[in-house]
């Protein structure tokens, strides 16, 4: 039966001790294999203690790369079973490993999710659905996912959702009202709010504009929908083609028919 001859200390891992059995270099182990297991000189081991010795010590190393991946940030136990797997630890060793971090507090999903939640509301500006997505993706199971997305209250999506609507109202201000609603419908499904809450915000953005405003837009909008037209169109087909996609911009019967007018005008010239 092999007995334990000699224990070093590695140099360039302090934490990692080599055993020599007989004396000749066995294998290696955390300290925290090394206590738990009582490995000292002269202590007789067969080899079923020295494949559990191993097996251990896979855990530890499992659990101490777990360690340093979770020191960045935050993970989800999906995410550190998978940086486990991929680094070559076994199914076995990576389940006991996540066990551990789960019983000292260091992974817990719920905790992750919560602050996930928390994360994509005030940076990301996103709804339900879109932070779902990616609870879905650090694979967050579904009670903790309804759990945690309960929390997200309609009043506080309203609000979050108005914020974002200003904004989009703000950087779009040389559009009609139509579009600029438009946009703000895009930005918020795609941020993942709900049509009730879409259509909360809409029925609360109220954007005039003045005629000056209306001439301006329609400097810029009706010249480009008229040469695109014009070299393919001729009369009142011509007309209804400019026609219809100025009114399906949202602008003002009365403003595309003197839009029309005017360039009818400068033809005749």
């Amino acid at each position: 039966m092999p007995v334990i001859s000699k224990i070093t200390r590695q140099k360039n891992n302090p934490e990692r001790y080599n055993i020599y059995l007989d004396e000749k270099y066995a294998f290696a182990v955390d300290e925290s294999t090394l206590i738990k297991f009582g490995l000292t000189k002269g202590k007789l081991l067969e080899q079923f203690d020295i494949d559990e010795i191993n097996y251990e010590d896979e855990i530890a190393k499992a659990f101490n790369r777990a360690i340093q991946y979770l020191s960045f940030q935050m993970r989800s136990e999906y995410e550190v079973k998978k940086k486990l797997l991929d680094a070559g630890f076994g199914e076995s060793v990576v389940l006991e490993a996540i066990r551990k971090l789960e019983k000292i507090g260091l992974l817990n999903d719920e905790t992750y999710s919560k602050a996930l939640l928390e994360t994509r509301k005030k940076t990301a500006k996103k709804g339900p659905r879109a932070i779902k997505q990616d609870l879905i993706k650090k694979g967050i199971d579904k009670e903790t996912q309804k759990k945690v997305l309960d929390s997200f209250t309609y009043n506080e999506q309203l609000n979050i959702a108005m914020d974002l609507a200003e904004k989009t109202v703000r950087a779009n201000s040389k559009k009609t009202p139509m579009q600029i609603k438009q946009k703000v419908q895009d930005v918020l499904l795609r941020k993942g709010y709900s049509y009730s809450v879409l259509n909360e915000i809409l029925d609360q953005i109220h954007i005039e504009r003045e005629d000056d405003e209306w001439q301006q837009m329609m400097d810029s909008q009706g010249e480009k929908i008229w040469r695109k037209y014009v070299t393919k169109f001729t009369g009142n087909e011509l007309h209804m083609k400019v026609k219809q996609a100025l009114y399906q911009k949202g602008f003002p019967i009365e403003i595309i028919e003197h839009f029309i007018e005017q360039k009818e005008t400068e033809n005749d010239e």
